[in-house]
């Protein structure tokens, strides 16, 4: 049963079976085992790098959970501090703030809401997934036995880092926005904040309620109701009808949705039309790269060629990453980066740990309305030089031979293996990469007009498999 709840980059399943607070317990004890042992081997002795802080989204079962999980790291030897009602990327600053050994979210993220699970990070917040620690939490996890005698009682509070966590947030914006949302504005930024019933609803209001200048409207930030207005994935358009309906009626400058546990968004214009995780992070390069000449920014390698253009236009090094929150943060470290972005909804701050931040893009896009001489959808627009596919996925049940196949196919075109299989024909460009897990091709495709990209798709999709028709 162990097994069936880990998957590449957390612990994500169904409550309560096959998840149950027994697991959680035995989870927790993993963890702790792990990162104890790393302080430990680095020469971390001091009582907080012994400590691990736990957040949670506001899920009917993560109390439970919550509760199991931190009884299993204490009584490894850890102590905890609780952080209650947080979003993930809090868990992150409170690492880094406080100096200690890891942490750990209690989140499905956008899954539905009999899922729940949980996030992991190391001291620093460096992210914990396969090849980085995942396979030794759930070895470690697999022989603790709850039922046995333990020698460790780790200690446990409750804080609240809300201040700290505000503080340093308004102050990164005062910094993108010097002096604060300028007063010749006629009236306040108005936005419609679509919290998904998720951690945002803590997050908003206490980041951001009380911010001169701005005006929120709120959407789906009760947590009492025990259910979701809708699925918190940002990324299913349909998830973004009421929000895009309330930014139309309100007149709002644009609209934003969380996920779950607010580590991803999605922008919309004051349209109502959604603007891509590519275009948005093209929108918001230019801002985090001045003054800051050949900084590198992190992207996708799904996106749109227009991101590393903008990139490049605006003096920056445009830096390809493989898909996924693990990768992106490595590429962010390694490279020095200053700023991310994810087709996702991920978006990455070197001056928040190189760690995707929600809370954190917020501030990038009210800075970025404020400056505007005019309106959001006519700030995208530019960018929208492409035509692109989005992701469609095709049912395949030989990947290796589809992919050799394609390389064959297209042996005069620019091939790179980054993250699946990327090809520049010169005439249109794509990606495809295999789902992690379900036997799908998935495909990223663009192209300098709709008339290429459809000649492209008609190319591609017989070599691809069957197309899915949702």
């Amino acid at each position: 049963m162990l097994g069936k709840v880990f998957k590449a980059y957390d612990v994500r399943a169904k409550v309560p079976k096959p998840l149950t607070p027994r697991i959680a317990w035995q989870i927790g004890h993993g963890t702790a085992d792990l990162l104890l042992e790393e302080g430990r081997d680095t020469g971390h002795l001091d009582p907080m790098s012994e400590t691990i802080v736990v957040g949670r989204d506001p899920r009917p079962t993560s109390p439970e959970l919550r509760d199991a999980l931190t009884d299993g790291l204490r009584a490894r030897g850890a102590s905890v501090i609780d952080l209650g009602i947080v979003d993930s990327p809090m868990i992150t600053f409170a690492v880094n703030y406080l100096g200690c050994g890891g942490g750990v979210q209690v989140t499905a993220s956008h899954n539905p809401l009999e899922y729940n699970g949980f996030k992991f990070s190391r001291r620093g917040g460096r992210p914990i997934g396969t090849g980085s620690g995942l396979e030794e939490i759930r070895e470690r996890a697999a022989v603790a036995d709850p039922d046995a005698p333990h020698a460790g009682e780790g200690l446990i509070e409750e804080r609240d880092l809300w201040t700290p966590y505000r503080d340093r947030l308004l102050g990164l914006l005062e910094q993108e926005l010097p002096g604060g949302i300028p007063a010749h504005r006629r009236s306040p930024v108005r936005l419609v904040i679509d919290a998904s019933n998720g951690s945002a609803g803590a997050m908003v209001p206490r980041v951001f309620g009380d911010l001169e200048g701005l005006e929120l409207v709120r959407l789906n930030f009760e947590h009492q109701k025990g259910e979701f207005a809708h699925d918190p994935n940002p990324l299913v358009e349909s998830n973004l009808q009421q929000l895009q309906k309330a930014v139309v009626r309100r007149k709002a400058d644009a609209g934003i949705c969380f996920d779950g546990d607010a580590d991803r968004c999605v922008l919309v214009d004051e349209r109502g039309t959604t603007v891509g995780g590519d275009l948005l992070t093209a929108w918001l390069a230019p801002g985090m790269l001045k003054g800051r000449r050949d900084a590198g920014v992190v992207y996708d390698l799904r996106s749109s060629r227009v991101l590393p253009e903008t990139i490049e236009a605006a003096g920056g090094r445009p830096i390809p990453a493989r898909v996924g929150h693990i990768f992106m943060k490595q590429a962010m470290h390694s490279n020095a980066a200053v700023f991310g972005g994810e087709l996702s909804g991920h978006f990455y701050y070197q001056d928040m740990f190189d760690a995707d931040n929600a809370a954190r893009a917020l501030c990038s896009v009210l800075a970025g309305i404020a400056r505007l001489p005019g309106t959001v959808s006519e700030a995208i627009e530019p960018l929208r030089k492409y035509a692109q596919s989005g992701e469609l996925n095709f049912v395949n049940d030989d990947i290796e031979a589809t992919l050799e196949e394609l390389r064959e196919h297209h042996e005069d075109a620019q091939l790179s293996e980054m993250d699946g299989l990327s090809i520049d024909t010169g005439r249109w460009w794509a990606n495809i990469r295999a789902s992690n897990t379900e036997p799908l091709l998935r495909l990223n495709l663009e192209a300098p007009d709709p008339s290429t990209l459809e000649v492209a798709l008609q190319e591609l999709a017989p070599l691809l498999g069957r197309r899915e028709s949702h």
